[in-house]
């Protein structure tokens, strides 16, 4: 019996440590321990289940300090339209302040600026002539008016001109985009002849700029012109634009072997490749047709009223 004793002394020194482990002493609920065994032991008293305090409510802010003052009604006091017109006369001297806001002034939109943009320089190569085409415009003065002038050329390569006239315009912006434009406009080929031109410019939806006239020559012939292009960037610098041209007349111009109605359509397709932003070469292709009775008078005049050509030409600026 006591030898039996003896060898059961170690297993029940080794089990007494865990069957009197207390836990009483860390001063927290009892939880469960995943990596510790006790179902080998005796149960014991089940731990209470944590209770947490009811939330208190945050307390309200108080927003007294963000009021801000009542703003004053009515007309400002007296006094505070007393004193010069302008306070800083009196620090720098009147005559250097009339200066500054002068430049300010001119620098905030009252600055005169000028461009001159040849829009087409062109060599127009069909089959059996070739043409050359000019179509040039400048215009000087501010965001609001300006002084502009516009010329058009055309005549076979090497001849004289068949097609030639220069307007002398006023502008004047009628919104962000348009400018109202009215002056004179002299034809110098086939024959001189003066219009008086009422017309709008600017850029239209999807980036399209626009150029439009009427024109009420002095031998009462009335007449239309509405032109529109777009630029297409490829890249910086290379640039696809498409054109399109049409003329209208209200009667028949039997001088000029015009028919009323739509008389001529003019497209072209440019893709041109700017060296600097002031001067850019272009190759393209142009389509031109006469239309209505406009090409009815070509063909019994034996010309043919439609046509292909290539273009080579220059675009520049400054």
């Amino acid at each position: 019996m006591s030898a039996r004793l003896l060898l059961a002394a170690p297993l029940i020194l080794a089990a007494l440590p865990a069957a009197a482990q207390d836990h009483s002493g860390h001063g927290q609920p009892e939880t469960e321990e995943p990596a510790e065994d006790h179902s080998h032991h005796a149960p014991t008293k089940k731990s209470a289940p944590l209770v947490l305090p009811p939330k208190a409510d945050p307390p309200a802010m108080d927003h007294s300090m963000h009021s801000m003052a009542e703003l004053p009604e009515g007309p400002p006091p007296p006094e505070a339209l007393e004193g010069p017109e302008h306070a800083a006369d009196e620090i720098y001297g009147a005559d250097r302040m009339a200066k500054a806001r002068a430049t300010n002034h001119t620098t905030h939109g009252d600055m005169l600026t000028g461009t001159l943009m040849a829009e087409r320089l062109e060599l127009r190569i069909a089959e059996g002539h070739e043409a050359s085409l000019w179509d040039v415009q400048g215009w000087y003065g501010d965001d609001i008016d300006k002084f502009v002038v516009k010329s058009e050329a055309e005549g076979e390569f090497g001849e004289a001109l068949e097609d030639a006239e220069v307007q002398a315009l006023w502008g004047h912006a009628i919104g962000p985009f348009f400018d109202l434009q009215a002056g004179i406009r002299l034809d110098l080929e086939p024959e001189t002849r003066s219009h008086l031109v009422l017309g709008v410019q600017g850029l239209a939806p999807y980036m399209w700029h626009v150029d439009g006239a009427v024109f009420l020559s002095d031998r009462g012939d009335f007449t239309a012109r509405i032109e529109g292009e777009y630029d297409q960037k490829i890249t910086q610098r290379l640039i696809l634009q498409p054109r399109v041209e049409l003329q209208l007349a209200a009667q028949d111009i039997p001088e000029r072997e015009i028919g009323a109605g739509l008389t001529k359509v003019e497209t072209g397709l440019r893709l041109r490749y700017e060296i600097a932003r002031e001067f850019a070469p272009y190759v393209g292709v142009g389509y031109e047709a006469k239309i209505g009775q406009t090409a009815e008078i070509a063909k019994a005049a034996g010309e043919d009223p439609d046509g292909l050509a290539f273009l080579l030409g220059i675009r520049a600026w400054f």
